[in-house]
């Protein structure tokens, strides 16, 4: 009977730029599972009928991103559920995707510093809502006006960071010429409790008026230095070792020859 099937424990919801999957414990042996998403204002929606697995992609019946989400996960036989008994369930905590799930990492698009002014270009996490010509809709056509984003930048091999914020897809920010810069960028939704911060961009690094010494640090550069004072000695003690020997030389012929005139 139904009273007898394990209940799931350990519900979670794991969401990123609204790609939404739910997941429980245990593994089924001899039974299946149902996912019932309950919305505040919405019909409830089945997902994953029937499943062996332990984990449901719910994203297509989340689209009401602002609405306030419950799931349901049924535990049942292989005939799923008849009119006379109800199989046992257990209920997710709620969730809000608009508030929850994690903005992924922007991606930089483009880059560059010229004189004192670093440039970034950076495009937004797209989502897998669409829109009715079928493109995909960005975090930023969900969210408006409560996303902005932070530009962290430092001087390289420096650890002391600055940032500036946009609501805009570049930023020109003001650096030292001549010194390489590194960089990352975050979304950020002011407006959230938790979650307020999204994930880091890839860190890239400029290279305007990279040396050697910035490249490969000072030790290249007392390896080098070692390796010129040793040329620059043995050029000054070359000549004068060959010039001793040739002045012995030259000495060892003269004595060779008095002696050979003596005999």
């Amino acid at each position: 009977g139904y009273e007898d099937l394990p209940r799931a424990v350990n519900i979670t919801w794991s969401s990123i730029n609204f790609k939404t999957i739910l997941q429980w414990q245990p593994k089924p042996s001899g039974y299946f599972y149902t996912v019932e998403i309950h919305g505040q204002t919405s019909d409830v929606k089945r997902k994953c009928i029937l499943t062996s697995e332990t984990e449901c992609d719910v994203t297509d019946v989340l689209r009401n991103v602002k609405e306030t989400y419950t799931a349901y996960i049924l535990s049942v036989m292989h005939t799923e559920m008849d009119n006379f008994e109800e199989p046992p369930f257990a209920v997710s905590e709620k969730y809000t995707p608009y508030s929850q799930t994690v903005i992924g990492k922007p991606e930089i698009e483009d880059y560059s510093q010229k004189g004192s002014k670093l440039n970034v270009v950076f495009k937004d996490p797209l989502t897998p809502y669409v829109f009715p010509n079928g493109s995909f809709q960005s975090i930023q056509d969900i969210f408006q006006h409560d996303l902005e984003y932070k530009l962290y930048y430092w001087k390289d091999q420096s650890s002391g960071k600055k940032y500036v914020t946009t609501k805009s897809r570049t930023f020109e920010v003001s650096v030292d010429s001549g010194k390489n810069y590194c960089f990352y960028v975050q979304a950020v939704i002011p407006s959230r409790r938790e979650n307020r911060n999204g994930q880091e961009s890839t860190v890239l690094c400029t290279s305007v008026g990279r040396d050697i010494l910035d490249e490969y640090g000072t030790e290249v550069f007392i390896i080098i230095a070692v390796i010129a004072v040793a040329v620059i000695t043995l050029a000054i003690v070359l000549p004068v070792v060959l010039c001793k020997r040739k002045k012995a030389k030259k000495g060892r012929a003269v004595r060779e020859k008095e002696l050979l005139n003596g005999v």
